[in-house]
């Protein structure tokens, strides 16, 4: 009957994990955090490169195309936030009263609204451009006129090459 008895203690003891198991897990654990987290924070930064790239092709289309439609061919000559004031407050064109062709100025991935230059000849960013230079400004904020960690309509950032 002793022995029984000593032996459910010693269960009972053993119960729980040890303190030098809970540390193994731990470094474990953040050992393989390590090598994760900075390969998350390179996706993210892709991810948010992608999307704004995505939203200025999609702004060149509509709304940027559309006043060109409207406007017999000819793009909005404006710059910077001037060029979004007049695209939420289009007027009139020819004795026709057009609709706002955007609710609010466009924005990039982190939440600042893009950039937009065109003269009625061509942009300051490309020689002999066809249509509006649009770009972002990045992920540092930093207007850098389309160079640098700018998105730029111009020029394609996976290639590095202009279009």
């Amino acid at each position: 009957m002793k022995k029984l008895t000593n032996r459910s203690t010693k269960i009972q003891q053993r119960a729980g994990f040890t303190l030098l198991e809970l540390l193994i897990v731990l470094a474990i654990i953040l050992v393989i955090a390590a090598m994760v987290v900075p390969n998350l924070i390179g996706t993210q930064q892709k991810a948010n490169e992608d999307l704004t790239l995505a939203t200025i092709k999609s702004i060149e289309k509509n709304p940027v195309g559309t006043w060109a439609a409207d406007h017999d061919g000819s793009y909005l000559k404006a710059s910077g936030q001037e060029a979004w004031s007049q695209m939420m407050n289009p007027g009139s064109y020819k004795g026709r009263k057009l609709r706002p062709y955007i609710e609010e100025p466009p924005t990039d991935a982190w939440g600042r609204v893009l950039q937009y230059e065109w003269n009625g000849d061509g942009h300051s960013k490309k020689q002999n451009a066809l249509k509006p230079a649009i770009w972002s400004t990045g992920a540092n904020g930093q207007d850098e006129g389309g160079e640098g960690d700018d998105l730029a309509s111009w020029r394609s950032m996976s290639a590095g090459t202009e279009n």
